[in-house]
């Protein structure tokens, strides 16, 4: 039998982790719930309704004030481009083409952050030049976010 030797503990193992934070860890478990779900789902004759619904229980169970955002968002984006597909990514509203995630709400609330976001993933046509910006910081929505958001929308899917 080969001798193995386990390497003495250090200073180092025992400091606190600078891996995920809780918030993150939770977020990677509800993506894993959620593939799951989907696998489940793609069996079902109406994926996408059960998808919306999801969704929609999603944002209905935020705290106020991401729960309004994400409610006039998602108004915003089914309006837009009814197109896309409403699915849940890592517990929040995300929007996809074909499969693939167009654009997605993160919740000031869950990651404990000063506001929320609307992101886009690389499947948005948002290119230009050899600099752009694929997330954007929301604290409100006026009707002239909604027509901006409406704007990149438009041109994520063009």
């Amino acid at each position: 039998m080969e001798n193995v030797h386990k390497p003495a503990a250090t200073a180092a193992s025992s400091e606190p982790s600078t891996g995920f934070s809780k918030e993150e860890r939770a977020a990677i478990k509800e993506r894993a719930a959620e593939l799951r779900a989907e696998k489940r789902r793609s069996r079902a004759t109406n994926k996408e309704a059960e998808d919306t619904s999801a969704v929609l229980a999603a944002i209905a169970q935020m705290p106020d004030a991401d729960r309004v955002l994400a409610e006039r968002l998602h108004a915003v984006i089914m309006a837009t481009v009814p197109g896309l597909s409403p699915k849940l990514w890592y517990g929040m509203p995300a929007y996809a083409r074909d499969g693939n995630i167009v654009c997605f709400f993160q919740g000031a609330q869950k990651f404990k952050t000063r506001y929320a976001t609307l992101g886009f993933n690389d499947e948005a046509n948002l290119d230009d030049g050899t600099i752009w910006p694929t997330a954007f910081a929301l604290t409100g929505l006026s009707e002239a976010d909604e027509v901006t958001i409406a704007a990149l929308l438009t041109r994520a899917v063009s």
